[in-house]
């Protein structure tokens, strides 16, 4: 957090801002259990066998090819 004292008076947001600000705020939650619980897994279980894993390259490659089917071609 910053060192910095708070605005003595706050602005005020929008009700759409103030929603799309709850809905980050879900979706960083949510990730933050995800990955929560897969410290726990690892805490409970040990490491995965390497040989059961998928190498992050082929991860990022399927990543990146998601991304592209989702963006718009340009013409």
């Amino acid at each position: 957090m910053s060192d910095h004292p708070a605005p003595a008076v706050r602005q005020p947001l929008d009700a759409e801002t103030a929603d799309a600000v709850r809905a980050v705020a879900a979706q960083t939650r949510a990730r933050a259990d995800q990955f929560a619980a897969v410290l726990e897994d690892i805490a409970t279980n040990g490491l995965p066998d390497p040989e059961q894993c998928t190498p992050w390259e082929d991860l990022r490659e399927q990543h990146l090819a998601r991304l592209a089917k989702q963006r718009p071609a340009v013409a």
